[in-house]
């Protein structure tokens, strides 16, 4: 099979971030053939893990977005949907990924960060690539603060994210100020979240995310129809173990047909 089709924008900067950051961009078997066709589009943090092991946190192991995401639209599994991947700032990753400042850690930076996807990343992507619009084509991802930042917004946002992908979500973070984010958030429409943790990240992790999970519950979410839960065995918190889970979450959230 060939490689995957991505297009890298080098140096994408932000007014409200005041930086700048690489975006990678993968584009769905047919993408060139169907010039009228538009496509659902899934946002994933921490960009540089994603498609690439050459720029990844841990040399040689990324998620293989692109190759799962191929093999599944070329089998008819997953909806052909365009996935872009936003790099992280590095030092700045703690702080854009936070929704709450936290006494010995700081942070607190995802409102602005959500200024930034909204307002600069969002119309740059419908403007360069055929993006369908609405919540229920919109998703957003990523894993541990990346998996925290994807619910926060997308629970606070869900008229623009109706899909999420909350990998190992460090629900830990500031004495786990999303439980009581999400059981105050008034979330209409519910947005489709896949969530999920390993059982040998250390921690209490098991227990944060399932303790999240009966929130949602609790507010009506709906396993296996708007929410799927999954422990997983096994798994630890790093690239590889997320890897494993690309295609059962494509899956679930942009299922073909």
């Amino acid at each position: 099979m060939s490689s995957p089709n991505l297009i890298k924008h080098e140096k994408f900067p932000s007014r409200y971030l005041r930086n700048r950051r690489d975006l990678i961009v993968y584009l769905p078997p047919g993408y060139n053939e169907r010039a009228d066709r538009p496509y659902p589009v899934l946002y994933l943090h921490d960009g540089q893990n994603l498609f690439d092991g050459s720029t990844s946190f841990i040399p040689g192991m990324d998620w293989h977005v692109g190759q799962t995401a191929d093999n599944l639209i070329y089998e008819g599994r997953v909806e052909p949907l365009i996935i872009v991947g936003i790099y992280n700032a590095g030092k700045q990753r703690l702080g854009e990924y936070t929704p709450t400042r936290a006494p010995k850690l700081g942070g607190g930076r995802a409102n602005r960060y959500a200024k930034f996807l909204l307002e600069e990343v969002r119309p740059f992507v419908q403007s360069q690539y055929r993006v369908s619009g609405g919540a229920e084509r919109t998703g957003i991802g990523g894993s541990s603060l990346g998996g925290l930042v994807s619910l926060y917004l997308g629970l606070k946002l869900p008229k623009v994210f109706g899909r999420i992908a909350a990998l190992s979500p460090s629900v830990w973070w500031n004495e786990r100020v999303i439980l009581r984010f999400a059981a105050a958030a008034p979330v209409h429409p519910h947005p489709r979240i896949w969530l999920d943790a390993g059982t040998r990240e250390g921690g209490r992790t098991v227990e944060d995310v399932e303790r999240f999970r009966d929130v949602l519950l609790g507010k009506g979410w709906q396993p296996g129809r708007d929410l799927h839960y999954e422990r997983v065995e096994g798994a630890e918190h790093n690239e590889a173990a997320w890897a494993q889970r690309v295609g059962p979450f494509l899956q679930f959230l942009f299922p073909a047909g």
